[in-house]
């Protein structure tokens, strides 16, 4: 059962003169594992997590360095939450993540869809 849908669009470009401008921007926002990424690749993760947010209802509260976009072998993304995010995926019942990202012509884009196995016996 489809708990939320999120979407998400990101200028490139104005994305990464935040980041320059703006010093403790990149810890703020990314994981370790995620702030070496280039610039489009940071904007399309910004806009997964911002769609993540969207897909339970925006709540208050969450950190953004408690979802991580992580690439497996073969290119394909993947969510993984814990800590604050984690405790609001598991109160609304989510269970799997999918998450689609493309960025092109200056503009990084991020789809998630949060999951949950409750109730489809």
């Amino acid at each position: 059962m489809i708990v939320g849908v999120g979407i998400d669009v990101v200028d490139i470009a104005r994305f990464e003169r935040s980041l320059e401008r703006t010093p403790g921007l990149r810890a703020r926002l990314f994981t370790e594992a995620e702030r070496g990424l280039p610039g489009r690749s940071l904007a399309a993760r910004f806009a997964a997590k911002e769609a993540l947010a969207k897909a339970l209802g925006a709540p208050r509260g969450l950190l953004w360095t408690d979802a991580e976009v992580r690439r497996a072998d073969d290119g394909r993304p993947s969510l993984h939450v814990a800590g604050t995010v984690a405790a609001a995926a598991g109160a609304r019942g989510v269970d799997h993540w999918h998450v689609s990202l493309s960025h092109d012509g200056g503009i990084a884009t991020a789809v998630v869809i949060a999951e949950s196995d409750r109730g489809t016996d």
